[in-house]
């Protein structure tokens, strides 16, 4: 009877990995497409999509591609922006919003309930409807700077930061995830005479890497695809991101679809480090935790 239970055991695991890497596969292709295409020739690209080679390293292959593609536009400027622009607004949109849901979920306040449930009906508003008058807004703001005060966030980076620092789909994660944690944690703490300052960020946040991972997952997606506001607000070549770097690159008459895919190529890599790197990240935190409920 062991036996066959360890068969079954066994069956259903193999059945299980079979699975995963079948929907590994699917997810792969794509990208093996990309990379490959990038090295070949656009002739030889277009050749080899109608078999198998489309994927294999396969023909004449080199980096003409990126050569041409960085003489074609400034890319590194492109990813540089966006890198920049994402990885600032990630961070103080984990800070915005990790303090808010610890305010919603542990400190008690009046109106809390009503502010969170009109928080949340905010999800269903697109981004695209505030556009124009988040657009008109920020051309009037003011501003002090190094060259001294300044009317209008036009073509600079916190214009491209600013609106999206704070979101309810952040907010609304972190609410979930704190309203998991024990409770007695947060009492003893208070017991102990701990500020409720100490207590995020000593208690709370070395708790919370699953959800940190997942919302700035989350947000570095929304912000690294970001086209239409950069569109709006941005017309300086010198601050533009990679999404409107490449409509501005393809563009251009003739592109060969071999340097387009080097393009694409370039601007993936950012977000399969930041993926990896907070996967990493998400796994360490979880098996550090030892919290029990």
């Amino acid at each position: 009877m062991a036996a066959v239970k360890a068969d079954n055991h066994g069956m259903r695991l193999a059945s299980r990995y079979a699975v995963l890497i079948l929907v590994a596969i699917i997810f792969v292709f794509p990208l093996l497409f990309m990379v490959m295409s990038s090295l070949k020739p656009s002739a030889q690209l277009l050749l080899d999509t109608k078999s198998l080679r489309a994927f294999l390293p396969v023909g004449d292959l080199s980096f003409q591609n990126y050569t041409d593609a960085f003489a074609r536009a400034p890319i590194g400027v492109f990813v540089f922006n966006s890198v920049l622009v994402t990885g600032i607004t990630v961070l103080l949109c984990l800070f915005v919003c990790s303090l808010a849901a610890f305010a919603f979920v542990f400190i008690d306040w009046g109106g809390k309930a009503v502010i969170f449930s009109v928080l949340l009906a905010t999800l269903i508003i697109p981004y695209e409807t505030i556009f124009i008058p988040l657009l008109l807004m920020v051309s009037q703001l003011p501003w002090i700077g190094a060259d001294g005060f300044e009317l209008g966030w036009l073509n600079t980076y916190r214009v491209q930061i600013a609106p999206f620092i704070a979101d309810a789909l952040s907010i609304f994660l972190f609410v979930q995830f704190f309203k998991d944690l024990p409770k007695e944690l947060i009492e003893a703490s208070r017991v102990e005479g701990a500020s409720w300052w100490s207590i995020y960020r000593r208690v709370v946040m070395p708790l919370s890497g699953p959800v940190i991972a997942t919302a700035a997952i989350l947000k570095f997606l929304f912000m690294y695809n970001q086209y239409l506001w950069p569109l709006m607000v941005v017309q300086e070549e010198a601050i533009r991101p990679v999404m409107v770097g490449l409509g501005y690159f393809t563009d251009q008459l003739n592109v060969p679809w071999g340097e387009v895919m080097a393009y694409l190529t370039i601007i993936t890599v950012p977000v399969l480090g930041f993926y990896l790197s907070l996967q990493r990240v998400f796994i360490s935190s979880v098996a550090s935790t030892g919290v029990k409920g």
